[in-house]
């Protein structure tokens, strides 16, 4: 039996089963039946079972081996094609390279230690996908090096990319801690380790510091590291020189909080010409301003932000905001330092009163340690002996702080005509985007923290991995903002009161009420959209279960949300 097909013209083809037999010496054909009704498939099912064809179940014609995790890991390596990562970091390609490209996706879908990523990414398709398959934690040491030695030609072409003449430079300092029993002593610490003030909340433990500079929105350009214990100030004009000579930027504003750009800083900025900068006072000068009368409560009534002068601060513009939200956050934070260290007092009041404590010496290691805890101690008179302790609040001095809750004080060099006030307060705050761009490589998505390295390049090169894979994730998320909580409107920041608390805009505030698209499919952090395309898999199958059968892959098909998170990656403007 086989099948005929007899062409209609205009119309489907009439499907004949039929069947050759003989008569005598001539071969006829007869038809069995008509089989035109059933769709093609079926048809073709039938002619290979005509022919001999050996068909079986769908899912017993082949054996899968092996599934990865295989869409997170194509999302991270079409945003790095789509920014010419391969390009920025060397224009031929090595096998250095693709080490390095392998060490950045890494960092952005499961950061942890180089061993333990080598030992990892083959259990998705990163290895494959960026050709490391056979590389160890040792290769990968190698490559962080040759990374180091290419480091100010990177950066230089990442600010040719986002920097540009008369424009915002946003620049800030971090520190992280080391991880493991180190010292000095013993000889295992690392030589830009050192004791400082800790920004992670770890007193007492070896770090390092490591500034970073980003354009106006946020985007890195480029990180240095220093020791430890080095002070914020003397980082700023090494950064300066660089922006100027090794990027070729001769006019900018320098943005900078007030621990960065000092009175000190801005004297050797004035010397250097071309730069301007947007800063903030420290307390002690705006007290200062406060007790001349230049700040008075009357210039708030009726607005929230003035702009003032003052002989103290020739050629510069001083923009005085008061937030009262904020206000009244600082004037309960005093109220409850006071009162707890007013009930710790009391106690040891009680205890020297009752005899179990005495002895001056005794007492006032006692008092220390309570009013060092909550940081009041200016706030308080102190009498004490060596049988007696008596303490009462200093009135005049908590109302003099109380005086400058919610007010803080813009500094600039920047003329009216290039920015007015509230634009000045605007950029003054998006050193927040420095924060967030701190906080995602410390602790959210890259984990910077704890340090592992002990050799000082070793640490330099693993900070600018980090960097280099948060300038990834940073497009990324740009890319993603629609899928994402993040809020979409954008331009709403720049009409926005400056002073007042920043809030999301009102469709990003129904995007988190709801938690769902229109369609139905579920908003998503960063990290579960990762997840979530993670569930794209890659099979390799072969045709039987013996050893020496041929292999092949199945991916799996994207569904909406997963199809569109790529589009909007191809689409991103660069």
């Amino acid at each position: 039996m086989h099948i005929h097909i007899v062409p209609n013209r205009g119309s489907r083809p009439t499907i004949l089963l039929r069947e050759s037999y003989r008569e005598g010496k001539k071969v006829k054909k007869r038809t069995i039946a008509n089989l035109s009704h059933l769709p093609m498939p079926q048809i073709e099912l039938l002619r290979a079972v005509f022919q001999g064809a050996d068909l079986q179940p769908a899912g017993l014609g082949f054996v899968v081996e092996r599934s990865q995790p295989h869409g997170h890991v194509e999302a991270v390596q079409r945003m790095m094609a789509r920014l010419g990562i391969a390009t920025l970091i060397a224009g031929k390609p090595c096998r250095e390279r693709d080490i390095v490209l392998a060490l950045i996706a890494a960092r952005i879908l499961d950061p942890q230690t180089k061993l333990a990523t080598t030992r990892s990414w083959d259990t998705s398709t990163l290895a494959e996908t960026f050709g490391v398959a056979d590389v160890d934690e040792q290769d990968c040491y190698a490559a962080m090096d040759w990374l180091l030695t290419r480091q100010d030609r990177i950066q230089k072409k990442l600010a040719a990319r986002h920097l540009k003449a008369d424009g915002l430079v946003l620049y800030d300092l971090s520190s992280s801690y080391f991880e493991g029993t180190t010292s000095h002593a013993a000889g295992n610490a690392c030589p830009l380790a050192r004791r400082g003030y800790s920004r992670d909340g770890r007193h007492g433990t070896l770090q390092v510091n490591y500034g970073l500079m980003t354009d106006d929105r946020g985007c890195p350009v480029a990180v240095t590291v220093h020791e430890g214990n080095v002070a914020d100030p003397t980082t700023l004009m090494p950064e300066i020189t660089r922006i100027k000579d090794e990027f070729g930027i001769a006019q900018f504003v320098m943005v900078g909080d007030r621990g960065m750009i000092s009175s000190t800083a801005i004297a050797t900025l004035r010397e250097h010409g071309g730069i301007d900068w947007i800063t903030a006072l420290k307390s002690a000068s705006i007290r200062a301003l406060v007790e001349d009368k230049t700040i008075q409560p009357d210039l708030f009534d009726e607005t929230n932000l003035c702009e003032i002068q003052h002989p103290d601060y020739p050629g510069e513009r001083l923009v005085a905001c008061r937030n009262p939200q904020l206000a009244k956050l600082r004037a309960h934070k005093r109220a409850e330092l006071l009162q707890a260290t007013e009930e710790d007092l009391a106690k040891i009041a009680a205890r020297v009163e009752a005899g179990r404590l005495t002895g001056q010496d005794k007492i006032g290691v006692a008092v220390g340690r309570v009013v060092n805890r909550y940081k009041v101690a200016k706030h308080f008179t102190l009498t004490l002996t060596d049988t007696t302790l008596t303490f009462a609040r200093k009135g005049d001095a908590i109302a003099a702080e109380a005086a400058l809750d919610g007010i803080y004080i813009i500094r600039t060099s920047v003329t009216p005509e290039r920015l007015d006030s509230a634009s000045c307060v605007r950029h003054y705050k998006s050193l927040s985007q420095v924060e967030r761009a701190f906080r995602s490589m410390k602790t959210v998505d890259l984990k910077v923290r704890p340090i592992h390295h002990r050799l000082s390049d070793r640490v330099r090169a693993h900070i600018f991995l980090c960097m280099l894979a948060y300038y990834v994730e940073w497009h990324l998320k740009e890319a993603w903002r629609e899928l994402l909580f993040t809020d979409e409107d954008q331009a709403a920041k720049t009409t926005r009161d400056p002073v007042a608390p920043a809030e999301r805009s009102a469709a990003a505030k129904a995007k988190v009420a709801r938690r769902h698209h229109a369609d139905g499919t579920p908003i998503h952090s960063f990290q579960t959209l990762l997840t979530e395309l993670a569930t794209i898999v890659r099979n390799t199958c072969c045709t039987s279960a013996e050893d020496d059968a041929p292999t092949f892959t199945v991916t799996t098909r994207p569904n909406p949300l997963q199809a569109r998170a790529m589009a909007l990656i191809d689409t991103l403007a660069v």
